[in-house]
C-alpha cells in the first residue's frame, strides 16, 4: 500500500439517503477534484471552506450539483489535502463520481486507511486511532464517553510521559554496562523504583478496568429467569416497551431464550428472556430449559422472578433462591404480580425482594434503579479512563508483568544487564500500545476492522 497515492471512498453508509459524502485524501486530492468540478478554482480557495458547483463527466454532462469542502494540509484529519464532496444520496451518483475521480488519478481507499494515514502522519497515537472505531460503533452514552475520552488522549498522555522517563533510566543503565569494569552507577536505583511504582499506579487500575470496559462495549448480559408462567416474558416486554416475547397463561410458552437490548441511564443491557426452569418430559421444552441454564452461567446479572403469591413459608421457593445464590453471579429477586396480593403481606419481605407488577408496570422504575446499583452504575460515570480494547488490555498486562520483574530485580540487587533486559521488555510493550513500536502486520490487522471511508 502506497501512502503517496490520493485515496477516495464514500464516507457515508451505503444506501439511499438525503445526502452522501465522498472523501479524498492525498497530495493530489484538490487537483484531481478540480478536473471535474465546475465552480470556484479549488486550488485558490482557503482551507476549511465550502463551495457550491457541479460535477461533470468527460463529455461535460452534469452528474450532480454538489458542495465541496476543502481542507488543506497539514490542517486536516489526515494532515494531507482532503476534499469532501456532498452529493445527493443516490447510490448511482456516488458510484459514477467515484469512478470518474478514480479515472482522474485517485485510487480506492483500503479499510481504515484515512485513520491509518492520520496515525502515520502524527495526528494521534495508535491507541487514540483505535478509539475512532470505538466511537463510530458506540451505541450508548457510556460507550460514547469512554471512546471519546480515549480518542482525546485517555491513558496515552500519562503513558508517553512515564515511558520517556523510563527510557532515560534505561539509557543510564546501558551506559553503566559500557563502564562495567569501573563499577560506576549512573542510574539512581531509588529514583528508578519510584518511577516503576508511579507507572504501576497508572497501569494496574487500567488493567483492572477491562472487565468493566468490556461490558460497556458489548452490553451487560442480563438473564430473566424463573419458573414457567411467573411473568418473565411480560417483564421483558415491559422493559423493552414492545411486544417482543409471546405472553400466554399456558406454562412453557417460551421454548428458547429471546434476546434484545435496552439502554438504561446510558448503559446498554442485553436482556435474555429464558424458558421456564422446571423438570419436563417434553423434549423440546427440555432443550429450552437446558439452554436457559447455559445462559444463567454466562450472565453478568440475573433477574430471578417468582410469583408474589409464593411468598411465605415456602421451602420450594427458598430452595430456588438458594440455587441462584450458589451461581456467584449478581442477582435480584423479583416478586412479580404485586397486584394479586394484599399490601400487608409484603411488608416483611421488602428488604430482600423488589416487588413489581410487570403486567401494569408497578415499580418498574424502582427495578431499573436497583439494576443500575447491582452493576455499579456509579463506576461507569466516574470519568476515569476505562480500557475496552483487548489489545490494550494485553499490552498493559504484559507491561505490568515486566515492571514487576524490574521492581523485583531492584529489590534483589540484580546486575545491570538483567535489569536492562526487563526494562527493554517493558518499553517494548508500552511502545506497542501507543504505536511508537509497530509492524505492518499489526497496523493492517487494526485498521482492517475500520469501515472503508474512515
Amino acid at each position: 500500500m502506497s501512502f503517496q497515492d490520493t485515496i477516495i471512498a464514500p464516507a457515508t453508509a451505503p444506501g439511499i439517503g438525503a445526502i452522501a459524502v465522498i472523501r479524498l485524501s492525498g497530495t493530489e486530492a484538490i487537483n484531481i477534484t478540480k478536473q471535474v468540478f465546475r465552480g470556484k478554482d479549488l486550488t485558490l480557495v482557503n482551507s476549511h471552506t465550502l463551495h457550491f458547483g457541479t460535477i461533470r463527466d468527460d463529455d461535460n454532462n452534469i452528474l450532480d450539483e454538489v458542495l465541496v469542502s476543502v481542507f488543506k494540509a497539514p490542517h486536516s484529519f489526515t494532515k494531507e489535502n482532503i476534499i469532501e464532496i456532498s452529493t445527493h444520496g443516490s447510490p448511482y451518483i456516488v458510484k459514477k463520481i467515484i469512478q470518474l475521480l478514480i479515472h482522474k488519478g485517485a485510487r480506492t481507499a483500503k479499510a481504515g486507511e484515512f485513520t491509518q494515514r492520520a496515525f502515520i502522519n502524527g495526528q494521534f497515537d495508535l491507541a487514540q486511532a483505535e478509539a475512532v472505531a470505538d466511537l463510530i460503533a458506540s451505541d450508548s452514552e457510556i460507550a460514547h464517553q469512554t471512546a471519546m475520552n480515549q480518542m482525546r488522549g485517555g491513558f496515552s498522555k500519562n503513558i508517553k510521559q512515564l515511558r520517556e522517563q523510563l527510557i532515560h533510566f534505561a539509557s543510564m543503565i546501558e551506559l553503566e554496562l559500557d563502564f562495567g569494569e569501573e563499577d560506576v552507577e549512573f542510574a539512581d536505583r531509588e529514583d528508578l523504583k519510584q518511577l516503576i511504582h508511579k507507572l504501576l499506579k497508572v497501569i494496574i487500575p487500567l488493567v483492572q478496568s477491562f472487565d468493566l470496559g468490556n461490558v460497556i462495549k458489548e452490553g451487560i448480559p442480563t438473564v430473566i429467569a424463573g419458573k414457567p408462567n411467573v411473568g418473565k416474558s411480560t417483564l421483558l416486554n415491559a422493559l423493552l416497551n414492545e411486544e417482543k416475547a409471546i405472553v400466554s397463561d399456558v406454562p412453557g410458552t417460551t421454548r428458547d431464550y429471546i434476546e434484545d437490548e435496552i439502554v438504561i441511564e446510558g448503559i446498554k443491557f442485553r436482556f435474555v428472556d429464558t424458558a421456564g426452569l422446571r423438570d419436563t418430559d417434553d423434549k423440546v421444552e427440555a432443550i429450552g430449559v437446558a439452554r436457559s441454564k447455559e445462559q444463567l452461567n454466562k450472565a453478568s446479572l440475573i433477574l430471578y422472578l417468582f410469583d408474589a403469591e409464593e411468598l411465605g413459608d415456602n421451602n420450594s421457593l427458598q430452595k430456588e433462591l438458594d440455587e441462584i445464590k450458589t451461581l456467584k453471579i449478581p442477582y435480584l429477586f423479583i416478586a412479580n404480580k404485586l397486584d394479586t396480593i394484599k399490601e400487608k403481606e409484603i411488608t416483611k419481605y421488602t428488604e430482600d425482594f423488589v416487588f413489581i407488577s410487570a403486567n401494569i408496570g408497578t415499580n418498574l422504575n424502582k427495578l431499573k434503579e436497583l439494576i443500575l446499583q447491582k452493576v455499579g452504575a456509579n463506576n461507569f460515570k466516574s470519568g476515569d479512563t476505562i480500557i475496552t480494547n483487548i489489545r490494550h488490555y494485553e499490552g498493559l498486562s504484559h507491561t505490568q508483568q515486566s515492571l514487576e520483574k524490574v521492581l523485583k530485580a531492584l529489590n534483589n540487587n540484580i546486575t545491570g544487564d538483567f535489569l536492562a533486559m526487563d526494562i527493554r521488555q517493558a518499553l517494548h510493550h508500552l511502545g506497542e500500545l501507543t504505536g511508537t513500536i509497530t509492524t505492518d502486520d499489526l497496523l493492517d490487522n487494526i485498521f482492517s476492522k475500520f469501515c472503508i471511508g474512515k
